[in-house]
């Protein structure tokens, strides 16, 4: 399946931008194989337009944030946050700025990203009920493109068969490749899947697992939110909770920006938040480097089942 070619694609919300970016001026992305730019508006709230200007097509991203507007590098042509142009520079004052505009999209921050639908939404953005509890942190880990597509990065978060062999440099076990559980059910969302391993348990991992025994287990619920986040929610025995968030972001049909950031229920002192952040990177590109060998062209069994996930998600297309 190519990302680009479902158009109920663009009725979703994605992380594009991490909004500390958009401070230095406005920057470009490819969203769907659409190019868009991102600004903050004079309301420090995240705006994105088609990143073309209606004059002579140049990107509006090669141009510069004034008052909340965007400034067209080319001409100074200005637009504001809806997309509207609002000054002419090579206008007389008295004459009046024509009706002309360049297409806008939703955008909202949440979690340090700005996110971006580009057609009406079907679903609210991704909910983490861990922002509003105080017992956990929230720790930003990585936000970079992988060779691949949100569905083949989507399917390998799920798979856990693959644990004892692509994890086997870090907490895979290659004489256990089966789970003692493994359950999955279907939801409003997505689906969502529970599942109990044992795993290795080096020392680099000791303050993130908390325990120094050789191995640990792992109780993971895993919920897929339609059509490309999910929540990884690993409890071990001792009581630590380390939750996954991600947002396989599609650039366009083999290339996708993956967001992941992370909720411990523990403190820096507890463990900090550099080996929270380089034991996942390290496990992540033991992924990156086995999903980035497959076909991105992700073939899809449109069965009932599929379907009928799929139309509860999207009722209106």
């Amino acid at each position: 399946m190519l990302t680009t070619k479902q158009k109920v694609l663009r009725r979703f919300w994605y992380a594009v931008v991490p909004m500390e970016d958009l401070k230095d001026g406005p920057k470009p992305f490819r969203l769907l194989g659409e190019d868009i730019v991102l600004f903050l508006g004079e309301d420090g709230k995240p705006a994105a337009l088609r990143d073309r200007c209606c004059h002579r097509t140049s990107k509006l991203s090669k141009g510069w944030v004034k008052d909340g507007e965007i400034v067209c590098g080319y001409h100074g042509w200005v637009y504001g946050a809806t997309g509207k142009l609002t000054h002419v520079p090579q206008f007389p004052v008295q004459q009046e700025v024509p009706n002309l505009s360049t297409p806008a999209y939703h955008c909202q921050e949440r979690y340090g990203y700005a996110w971006v639908a580009l057609d009406e939404p079907l679903a609210p953005i991704i909910d983490a009920e861990e922002e509003h509890d105080p017992k956990f942190r929230r720790i930003p880990q990585f936000y970079e493109v992988w060779d691949t597509s949100a569905l083949r990065l989507m399917e390998n978060s799920f798979d856990n068969a693959h644990f004892a062999f692509v994890h086997k440099g870090t907490f895979g076990q290659i004489d256990q490749p089966l789970p003692e559980k493994y359950e999955i059910n279907e939801t409003d969302y997505g689906f969502e899947a529970e599942t109990l391993i044992t795993v290795a348990n080096p020392p680099v991992q000791h303050r993130i697992s908390g325990t120094t025994a050789p191995t640990t287990k792992r109780h993971m619920r895993n919920k897929w939110y339609m059509p490309f986040c999910r929540k990884l929610d690993i409890e071990y025995p001792s009581g630590l909770r380390h939750i996954i968030f991600n947002s396989a972001t599609p650039i366009d049909d083999g290339k996708i920006m993956v967001v992941q950031w992370l909720y411990r229920n523990d403190t820096e002192a507890d463990c900090p938040a550099k080996e929270l952040i380089d034991w996942d990177f390290k496990i992540t590109r033991e992924d990156k480097e086995i999903i980035e060998s497959t076909d991105y062209d992700t073939p899809v069994d449109m069965g009932a089942g599929w379907r009928r996930t799929w139309s509860r998600t999207a009722p209106a297309c």
